[in-house]
């Protein structure tokens, strides 16, 4: 092996050590605050377990369109809903107002797919 081709090796392994740190580092700070609000935490997972939950329990008749439609009804609600859970408990305004639009434009969405949804059922 050359001088240079060792040296890039070292460096390399080197930078993986960094990203593997800096990442663990990043992991414990967003656990933290989690930890510290058990409530918030307590709220965003019955919301992730809703998601699911209504997921798996939409109707399902093979037809693409339908299927999308009734699967993403549930899955704008859980945005929804985590989106309401970040206004109550987020502090970072950009996220507050992306929160804000995911349930104003969300909503409309789910509005849209409903329609659609009472359409099928006619034809």
């Amino acid at each position: 092996m050359t001088t240079i081709l060792r040296l890039f090796c070292v460096l390399s392994i080197v930078a993986c050590g960094i990203h593997l740190s800096a990442q663990a580092a990043l992991q414990q700070e967003h656990m933290a605050p989690m930890s510290a609000n058990p409530q918030f935490k307590q709220d965003m997972m019955e919301s992730m377990e809703k998601i699911n939950r209504d997921m798996k329990a939409a109707p399902m008749t093979g037809d693409p369109d339908h299927d999308f439609a009734a699967m993403m009804i549930p899955h704008h609600q859980g945005a929804i809903d985590m989106a309401k859970v970040e206004l109550l408990y987020g502090k970072d305004p950009a996220l507050r107002r992306l929160a804000q639009e995911i349930i104003v434009t969300q909503e409309q969405e789910i509005v849209v797919m409903r329609m659609r949804l009472e359409q099928f059922k006619t034809h």
